[in-house]
């Protein structure tokens, strides 16, 4: 579990590194996001804390633990973390001085359907879903992997909603035609 609390310590610094960008080049309003950037915040967060103590507190031999040595299901899990670390760096160079930790979208913005953007519509959200969802099988428990999946996709629904109605308002047909052509988060299903 130490390696997943290291991955952890390392997406927290690059997501501190992406809101001081924001603030260097002037960009980063909360005024359009709805709180939603904070709600995630605080819900991913009490997510991750919460699984980490029922990982540690639940008793080795519980019906609630993954079945097996606890091994391979951390490093399933870690895997997992860096990779969706790595979608959401890919993610978000891609989209490069277009992408914000908030709901904004220039006027002159592309759509942009390449790299990553080529599968889902969000993919610097499914990378934090991977970075959750392995950080809950690290866990080696169902309370934690359930934990670490469904708050963060309840924390992210809102933000996506509000996200794609300011981009179909900004970015307009183009947008709507490749809304048509991507799903949300997960390639090929949703």
């Amino acid at each position: 579990m130490t390696i997943a609390v290291f991955t952890t310590w390392v997406w927290l610094a690059f997501e501190i590194g992406l809101r001081v960008r924001d603030r260097v080049r002037g960009t980063g309003s909360t005024a359009g996001d709805g709180g939603t950037r904070l709600i995630i915040m605080l819900l991913v967060a009490a997510a991750m804390t919460v699984a980490s103590f029922t990982g540690i507190l639940l008793p080795a031999d519980s019906p609630l633990r993954f079945p097996g040595p606890a091994v391979p299901w951390q490093v399933v899990g870690v895997a997992l973390m860096w990779l969706g670390l790595a979608v959401r760096v890919w993610a978000i160079t891609v989209l490069g001085k277009h992408f914000r930790t908030t709901v904004e979208v220039d006027a002159d913005q592309p759509v942009i359907s390449h790299g990553p953007y080529h599968w889902v519509r969000h993919p610097s959200y499914s990378g934090v879903l991977l970075i959750t969802v392995g950080f809950g099988l690290a866990s080696t428990n169902v309370l934690s992997l359930l934990l670490t999946t469904l708050i963060p996709v309840y924390a992210f629904l809102r933000r996506i909603r509000l996200e794609e109605k300011t981009l179909v308002e900004t970015l307009g047909a183009s947008y709507e035609t490749y809304r048509l052509t991507t799903k949300r988060l997960v390639p090929g299903v949703w």
